[in-house]
């Protein structure tokens, strides 16, 4: 049930699109990467000829007001990397070089399927590490007015449970469930496209943000309803996609989780708030190996080990 083994791709693979907020044409190589290497950015194009490694984990994130960004704008970042996050997260990929040669990454339709697609063209590699575990011990929870998000330990899987609840007809309140898994995020999850509100376009140009955005990327909500000719991609495309956004800011953990997952008009800065109050304490968590199911007696360990690792490893 559990992946035992770790991942990563068969060979590189290469994107070519348009920032969102930035308006910039960017590209982006994702690169296989050797076993525990994680998932990482290689951010180039930098002042001087200068690269900079940067570590996709929470530790890294500097901001999360309109998309998740990590590393340091002054001296290299990359911003709206959730997307992405997500594809590899929802697929079960845990080690990545990803190559980029702008301050953000493309964001394609809008959704995490045009990921999913690259990574197709190429394939994944299972390798001979096994796969650790971030296993959510104790309840965490923090809440913004009445907004909240919380992480519940669930010994079997991670399960996702996100609701919204937006004053407007067009969306409405919106619950989805999910236990993720890579069937499952391809089929309820990954086409998912970011939506915005017409009202808003004008403010967000103004303050140098949604640059890039078009109804070629983004679900555009006026007054009466949806603006995309296409119209919506699942009856509930808005709830979802706040579900693949969480996918991907809370692969930030470094690792894949173990949990329940719940949050309530919640968003990127909350996603980012539970993980800060995850790590907060050693005893929430665990880091779990898991093992090949060997012989009965393993069974209800659901094919899952502990192994006993210094308390500094988040």
């Amino acid at each position: 049930m559990k992946q035992s083994q770790q991942t990563t791709l068969r060979a590189a693979v290469t994107l070519v699109g348009t920032g969102v907020h930035s308006g910039d044409e960017v590209k982006m190589i994702l690169h296989p990467a050797e076993a525990n290497h994680g998932i990482a950015f290689l951010r180039t194009g930098l002042a001087g000829g200068l690269d900079r490694l940067i570590d996709a984990r929470h530790l890294a994130v500097t901001a999360t007001e309109l998309c998740t960004v990590i590393g340091d704008r002054d001296t290299g970042a990359v911003a709206t990397i959730e997307h992405l996050m997500a594809a590899l997260s929802g697929l079960g990929i845990d080690n990545v070089l990803v190559e980029i040669d702008g301050p953000e990454v493309p964001i394609l339709d809008g959704s995490s399927a045009p990921f999913i697609d690259a990574i197709d063209q190429v394939g994944v590699a299972v390798q001979s590490a096994t796969r650790r575990y971030l296993k959510v011990l104790k309840p965490v929870r923090i809440t913004q007015g009445k907004a909240f998000a919380e992480l519940l330990p669930n010994d079997r899987a991670f399960r996702l449970d996100v609701e919204i609840d937006f004053p407007t007809p067009v969306i409405g309140r919106q619950r989805k469930v999910v236990d993720l898994s890579p069937s499952v995020f391809r089929r309820e999850i990954s086409r998912a496209r970011t939506f915005g509100f017409m009202r808003d376009v004008e403010k967000l140009w103004s303050a140098g943000f949604a640059l890039g955005a078009s109804l070629e990327n983004t679900v555009a909500i006026g007054d009466d309803g949806v603006m995309n000719p296409e119209g919506l991609r699942y009856s509930d495309e808005f709830v979802r996609h706040k579900l693949l956004d969480a996918v991907g800011d809370l692969s930030l953990a470094g690792l894949p989780l173990l949990g329940t997952y719940r949050s309530y008009c919640g968003g990127h800065r909350m996603n980012f708030s539970v993980l800060e109050a995850l790590f907060s304490n050693r005893s929430n968590y665990a880091i779990v190996d898991a093992v090949p199911r060997r012989e009965p007696a393993y069974a209800d360990l659901g094919s899952v080990a502990a192994s006993v690792l210094s308390p500094e490893m988040h």
